[in-house]
């Protein structure tokens, strides 16, 4: 008995290397848990160019929007374990929302498989232009000055920019009202126009108007300052100590997956976004690309995820 099940364990390991071998032998779905033109959306785009010319396979990338990040999120749980379904895993679906959805119909650590953490960025907090504010201390005076009289828009509820309004609010001690949009697009949009007062961004959606006047920008999120935007100080240097509310993206694949091919994956994912291409465009954007092992992933995941399940305790968010 002992010698079949070393024979089992050799022709398994040995069909797995086969597999990893071949793998892939055609093209590779990268599911976007958000909408066309997000700022994970684009990350998505920018990443399979340039995942293809490393991995010898056309990326396809898959919008599924909706259900807080859950439904786009839900396909990879559910598809076979063979890296040719991946997912794009935001802090927002990995991080925030699943301390809002009371059933989320997976189970994040159970349920994936982190490959690769992509990029790490920044919100911007910026204010319609016609806010006679200049500066993060002054917009907190004129809130304390107006309290509940402040709108701040976001592209979703339970998106970066409403936990980062959240944990804002309760650092300042300011009552400023939350107005959540079906994404980044329409939110701009209406604060360039005034109807909302302040928002905090992705800098990868924003990043096109910040030097133009048809908004102002106050300060990035991060902990340290953006490399494409050093003149824009973060939030914490600008009157608010200790305030960080950074981002980031990386991919996901379902559970099991074979570690040859995480193994795989994981490098030519660490080779794309060490190219020019990846480099260039992110430095334009304001974000900076990561990169690093599964594990390192992992470890980001449950770090902010436990950050972010207590601002949205405090604040009491839920949606069913």
């Amino acid at each position: 008995m002992r010698l079949l099940g070393l024979i089992a364990a050799l022709l398994a390991g040995l069909t797995t290397s086969g597999l990893a071998a071949e793998y892939p032998d055609h093209p590779i779905r990268l599911i976007v848990p958000q909408a066309a033109g997000s700022a994970t959306d684009t990350v998505a785009r920018i990443l399979g160019a340039e995942l293809a010319k490393e991995i010898g396979q056309q990326v396809i990338i898959d919008d599924r929007p909706g259900g807080a990040l859950t439904i786009g999120l839900d396909l990879v749980a559910k598809s076979a374990p063979d890296g040719y379904t991946l997912g794009m895993g935001p802090i927002g679906a990995l991080a925030i929302t699943r301390h809002m959805v009371s059933k989320l119909p997976y189970n994040i650590e159970r349920d994936f498989q982190p490959v690769a953490l992509l990029t790490r960025g920044h919100l911007l907090l910026a204010v319609t232009p016609s806010l006679p504010v200049k500066s993060v201390k002054e917009l907190i005076d004129y809130a304390h000055q107006h309290p509940g009289k402040l709108t701040n828009a976001s592209s979703s509820n339970g998106s970066p920019g409403h936990v980062g309004g959240e944990l804002f609010k309760y650092m300042t001690k300011t009552e400023i009202v939350h107005v959540p949009y079906r994404g980044g697009g329409p939110a701009i949009t209406d604060l360039m126009a005034g109807r909302v007062q302040l928002m905090f961004e992705s800098l990868n959606s924003i990043a096109p108007y910040i030097h133009t006047d048809k908004i102002r920008a106050l300060a990035v999120t991060g902990a340290h300052r953006s490399a494409g935007y050093p003149d824009l100080p973060t939030v914490a240097e600008a009157g608010v100590p200790g305030y960080e509310a950074g981002t980031w993206s990386g991919v996901v694949a379902p559970a099991h997956l074979p570690k040859p091919i995480l193994a795989k994956l994981n490098a030519a994912i660490n080779r794309a976004i060490a190219g020019k291409v990846f480099q260039t465009r992110f430095k334009a954007i304001g974000d900076e690309p990561a990169g690093g092992t599964p594990e390192e992933f992992a470890a980001t995941i449950a770090k902010d995820s436990a950050k972010w399940g207590d601002v949205v305790k405090r604040a009491g968010i839920h949606f069913d």
